[in-house]
């Protein structure tokens, strides 16, 4: 069973980190396809510091939902797999 509020802290900050560090790459022109087309998705996001910095926040948050909503499957259907 899946701690729900630590998974979901743990999968924000690993995917917000994930999205700053693109950002940052994509200042030196690496990446920026894929910046361009997140930027769809993270409002603000884009191949500079501050957009970087704005990027992680999105995916910090993005990461907390979708870690919290995983969790909490994971243990629902381990708890009727079990039965």
């Amino acid at each position: 069973m899946f701690n729900r509020k630590t998974f979901a802290v743990a999968l924000g900050a690993t995917w917000g980190l994930a999205v700053f560090l693109l950002g940052l790459a994509a200042m030196s022109g690496y990446g920026n396809e894929v910046v361009r087309s997140y930027a769809g998705l993270y409002r603000g996001f884009r191949p500079d510091f501050v957009g970087a910095v704005i990027g992680g926040i999105w995916g910090f948050v993005y990461g907390v939902v979708f870690g919290y909503v995983f969790a909490h499957f994971y243990n629902y259907f381990g708890k009727k797999i079990k039965k």
